[in-house]
């Protein structure tokens, strides 16, 4: 027979279980959104995973405080040196990520078409165009 004492622990440990479900949830999320910042950046995550560093309250984008759940995660530039970054996340919403310095290379930039009119192309080009055909 259920006693309220035995009610209760099953209760406590059913909230228990929807904790942990949810935080797992929440942490999916998180991965995914490092996943596509890394992509944006083209870096790439190591170990395919973030860990929960902590949960505490952190001031969001108008200063108040807020409870937040911070995620660790590393990735490389080159494939030989790990460096660090975390996640933020108030809920399901991400804050922001940050990422330690990491080395990066400077691409060069594409020198941009020139649009040319093709009638005056024709004009420039025209009389040397027809004389190579005769």
């Amino acid at each position: 027979m259920l006693t309220l004492g035995n009610m209760f622990v099953l209760m406590l440990l059913a909230t228990g279980a929807a904790w942990l479900w949810h935080n797992h949830g929440l942490r999916e999320r998180a991965l995914e959104r490092v996943k596509q910042h890394c992509a944006k950046l083209d870096i790439e995550l190591l170990d395919g995973n973030v860990a929960l560093k902590r949960i505490g309250f952190v001031r969001d984008a108008h200063g108040r405080r807020r409870l937040a759940r911070i995620y660790n995660f590393e990735f490389t530039v080159t494939g030989e040196q790990r460096h660090a970054g975390t996640i933020t996340q108030f809920g399901a919403h991400s804050a922001h990520i940050e990422l330690a310095p990491y080395p990066f290379e400077v691409k060069p930039e594409l020198r941009s078409a020139e649009v040319i009119e093709l009638s005056q192309w024709r004009q420039d080009h025209g009389k040397d165009h027809n004389n190579s055909r005769r």
